[in-house]
């Protein structure tokens, strides 16, 4: 019989680089502490799909995670273990597998079905005590759903719109911003080359913390954020001005892809997800409409999007993701749980797992934003941290 204790892992939501290390951090922990690391296959969608009468559904939903198994994994982005945006709690009728037995679907007042008895009894039937699930607010809130129904949960924060609450950092972003400021750099050759205006186009659904940054490190002419709506008339003018100013006779903005006009709503379409969002994207490109039609000046429009967050992470992406990796699994190895780990002020801790679904992170205006002239505004350097978050 096995005497290691066992725990899994999961990666729900939007892939970001720094995932791999992640996980190959806690495995590397986890050998220290003679505690077996199982993977779960596309997060949610894995316990939510695996049927504990089928051995063959092990193998499709599981994955063993051995040093041999994850010594290269920190090389590359994205997640092995892949993703899903699945919800156990809120599963559509006809997407529950037959196999969940009756008395493991509870009817919800949306018509939904939550199957999270169906997550308990395949997390009991692997013999697994506690998870550490990576992934952004959405996939966060299930695990504390988890933590309230009982089990071991240490979560760890992950998204490149930076916008988890409880933690001043989550795993990608500087990745995506550092990606941001590249494309935004190179950008600059075709806007100036053709005397245009530029609009890129950046992730960030409640918080604007992408386009605000980017904007900042590569000192572009404006920068709208999903937090302050804006006047298309005003940000028209200040362009204008810009590109007047610019010898080489351009400007570039940045937009958060969740802003909205004053007075408007944000730009979505497709059916409303698991967890009550549907796709954003396409303000940047309404944007870069307009401006050419008031202003008569030609535009290029960039949805950077994807290639946000895709490739390898950065320095600071596979900091901190090892450091979230090892701290998660010494909280699970002394049952420190239902937590999630967490940077503030610039110190590794660790937070109550509910405050993941207690407020919606989003930029400090006051602080680092001119809502008049749209543009980063860093008041006061004294006493920020490093990187300002």
């Amino acid at each position: 019989m096995n005497s290691k204790r066992r725990i899994a892992v999961l990666t729900g939501g939007g892939d970001v680089p720094g995932l791999n290390v992640a996980i190959k951090a806690i495995v590397g922990r986890a050998q220290r502490d003679n505690i077996e690391v199982l993977g779960i296959r596309r997060g949610w969608m894995g316990l939510l799909h695996l049927n504990p009468d089928d051995p063959a559904s092990l193998d499709k939903w599981t994955m063993p995670l051995t040093h041999e198994r994850v010594r290269t994994i920190d090389r590359t982005g994205g997640t092995i273990l892949h993703t899903s945006r699945t919800n156990p709690s809120n599963v559509k009728p006809e997407e529950v597998p037959d196999y969940v037995r009756a008395e493991d679907r509870a009817a919800s007042p949306k018509g939904t079905l939550d199957c999270t008895r169906h997550v308990l009894r395949v997390l009991a039937h692997l013999g697994v005590e506690a998870l550490i699930p990576i992934g952004g607010d959405d996939t966060l809130s299930y695990a504390s759903r988890l933590h309230q129904e009982g089990f071991q949960i240490v979560a760890i924060p992950k998204t490149m719109d930076n916008d988890v609450f409880g933690t001043d950092y989550c795993i990608g972003f500087s990745t995506a911003v550092t990606r941001s400021v590249e494309a935004i750099t190179a950008f600059r050759t075709s806007a100036g080359s053709h005397e245009r205006m530029g609009v890129v186009e950046l992730f960030g659904r409640n918080s604007g913390e992408t386009s605000l940054f980017a904007a900042y490190l590569a000192d572009v002419d404006r920068a709208v954020i999903s937090e302050v709506p804006f006047d298309i008339d005003r940000l028209i003018g200040f362009l204008k001005a810009d590109r007047a100013q610019n010898p080489s006779n351009y400007a570039i903005m940045t937009i958060s892809e969740g802003a909205r006009p004053v007075g408007g709503d944000i730009v979505e379409s497709g059916e409303v997800d698991a967890y009550g969002h549907k796709k954003l994207g396409g303000v940047g490109h309404s944007v870069a409409q307009e401006i050419k039609r008031r202003s008569g000046v030609n535009t290029m429009f960039e949805q950077l999007a994807y290639i946000m967050r895709s490739g390898a992470p950065d320095s600071l992406d596979r900091m901190v993701a090892i450091s979230y990796g090892y701290l998660a699994l010494d909280q699970v190895a002394m049952g420190h749980t239902g937590r999630m780990v967490a940077l503030q002020q610039g110190i590794y801790t660790t937070v109550p797992l509910d405050l993941v679904s207690a407020g919606k992170k989003k930029v400090d205006v006051t602080a680092l934003y001119d809502s008049e002239k749209y543009k980063p505004k860093v008041r006061d350097m004294l006493g920020k941290p490093m990187f300002l978050y």
